[in-house]
């Protein structure tokens, strides 16, 4: 049962209901901009209260029965509105679930910001976020100062609200409605990207409904009690209950798990360090990501496979598989458990020259292995006609290379992901080794060249376009396969540069996470260029 509160903040009176189970979690779900209010909200409400929270919802001012000119509102105020409610109706110091539509998704991000390790589950509703410059200004009537911030080009991509979401561990649920007109589909991609970063995330489709979503909830009672369960999966346990449960029957009764630790610098993955009470360390890899959850099940068979496969060959260090469910029959997403392994992944400057070398040995070393089964064949992944390149002669004439069949070849096993951010290393200077070769899920049968390609683009953005052009030459001096000629080795070292344009993040996104906050898009960007110029100098 809902029963109607009035809340007086600064000048304005704002209304809005609450009701349910004062000992639970408390659900507070917030609507969006313009004719956004509480009147679409409350079955939703509702349907939370009916799982167990206590619910609450009002109306910003300016919105609904509240007081205030809209106009006169800004992000600063909805947040300052949000936290005073929080603090008057929900359970203090109590968990808390945040539901947020369109702007509402903003004022979600501000509220993990503000109220940290308290909010247990997230759930966004189409959701929206905006430049820090933003924050202050007055909403205006839709041609104002705010309207110019938000509608400047990708004014969002910097947006502190994607740091936050990023950061954030616990249960998240992003309801994407199939028409769209309000958000941009690189803004719903973004907030995607930042939350499966470390959270417990999972995407809702909703094929027929349109934006604002709040109405669709409000009219179809299955897709909201669906979306409500989704936000609430596994609350007790941060929405791990089901991997959690599974480590634990892997494990047997003689081990528990004492402490998790999530590892920063994946990608496709959310990679966790897990120690067990004997202080043995495992680690677990968990594709979150919908596209690779919906691959997990190849892609983690193949690495379950691939490292059977090496557990008998020298000079290959790999984890040991523990044990992987790579269809999530039993956990929350595909999941592979295996050994930890010493060492770090390195993306500094010292003892570079040492790491390269030492980075083109163990690569000799990979494409000298001889499986009892051959590996799937290689797949390009972005072939020409789907490479985005910046405009320019010079992009138009790195595609040319790779608009056509790729050259003969003879084949080896690739590992086909080869780049220091898969290689872990111990040690310093003369007595610096690697001691750990991981993410296997991509490996592949095909040309010697691609894998010295993949790695030669990863070292020219990561440590200059100059590291990437002569790193062919370090892996012949160590006796690597015979690769193509000059014309047919170009064709496989821009097939891997241009999969990265125009969007270098794939590979420096995980870099900065390790602390090379000097590789900005921009450098990335710059450093690409510069490498694909010096690729075609010097093999064109």
């Amino acid at each position: 049962m809902l029963s109607d509160f009035t809340h007086d903040q600064g000048s304005e009176r704002l209304r809005g209901m609450c009701g349910g189970d004062p000992s639970g979690a408390t659900a507070v779900v917030l609507h969006g901009a313009g004719t956004g209010s509480t009147n679409g909200m409350l079955p939703l409400v509702q349907e939370f209260v009916a799982h167990g929270c206590r619910g609450v919802a009002f109306d910003f001012s300016g919105h609904g029965d509240s007081t205030g000119k809209l106009g006169e509102s800004s992000l600063r105020r909805r947040f300052e509105q949000a936290v005073a409610v929080i603090d008057t109706y929900a359970r203090a110091d109590g968990p808390l679930v945040l539901v947020g539509f369109g702007m509402g998704g903003q004022t979600v991000a501000d509220l993990v910001r503000h109220y940290g390790d308290r909010v247990v589950a997230l759930g966004l509703c189409a959701p929206a976020v905006y430049a820090a410059e933003s924050w202050d200004v007055p909403f205006g009537e839709g041609h104002g100062r705010f309207s110019e911030i938000i509608r400047g080009p990708d004014s969002w991509r910097q947006a502190p609200a994607l740091e936050v979401l990023r950061a954030y561990e616990d249960r998240a649920v992003l309801a994407a409605p199939a028409m769209d007109a309000v958000i941009p589909p690189a803004v719903t991609e973004a907030i995607e990207d930042a939350l499966a970063t470390r959270a417990q995330y999972t995407r809702l489709e909703l094929p027929d409904a349109h934006n604002p979503a709040g109405r669709w909830f409000r009219d179809h009672d299955e897709e909201r009690r669906e979306f409500v369960e989704a936000v609430l999966t596994g609350l007790d346990d941060r929405g791990w209950t089901a991997t959690s449960a599974w480590v634990a029957k892997e494990l047997g009764h003689d081990r528990t798990v004492a402490d998790v630790r999530l590892l920063s610098g994946g990608s496709s993955s959310q990679m966790r360090r897990l120690t067990l009470d004997n202080s043995t360390e495992l680690v677990q890899r968990t594709f979150v990501k919908p596209f690779f959850r919906r691959a997990g099940a190849g892609l983690l068979t193949r690495e379950a496979s691939v490292l059977t496969l090496l557990a008998g060959e020298e000079g290959i260090p790999t984890p040991g598989l523990i044990a992987v469910d790579a269809t999530a029959e039993h956990c929350d997403h595909p999941t592979l458990l295996m050994s930890a392994l010493p060492g770090r992944v390195r993306v500094d400057e010292d003892d570079l020259d040492l790491r390269l070398d030492l980075l083109a040995a163990q690569l000799v070393r990979v494409h000298d292995v001889v499986p009892v089964e051959r590996p799937r064949t290689y797949q390009a992944w972005t072939p020409p006609e789907r490479v985005r390149t910046p405009p320019g002669s010079l992009w138009e004439r790195a595609v040319d290379v790779i608009r056509r069949d790729p050259p003969p070849y003879e084949g080896c096993f690739l590992h086909r992901d080869f780049h220091p951010g898969n290689v872990l290393f111990t040690g310093a200077g003369h007595e610096l080794r690697i001691t750990g070769v991981v993410d296997w899920v991509e490996t592949s049968w095909g040309p010697a060249d691609l894998d010295v390609a993949h790695c030669s683009t990863a070292l020219a953005l990561l440590h200059g376009p100059e590291h990437g052009l002569s790193f062919r030459e370090r892996y012949e001096a160590h006796g690597g396969k015979d690769l193509a000629d000059d014309p047919n080795h170009l064709y496989w070292l821009l097939l891997d540069a241009l999969h990265y344009c125009p969007n270098t993040t794939k590979l420096g996104g995980p870099w900065r996470d390790l602390g090379r906050d000097d590789l900005t898009p921009e450098v990335l960007a710059q450093r690409l260029e510069t490498y694909v110029d010096g690729l075609l100098q010097q093999y064109g």
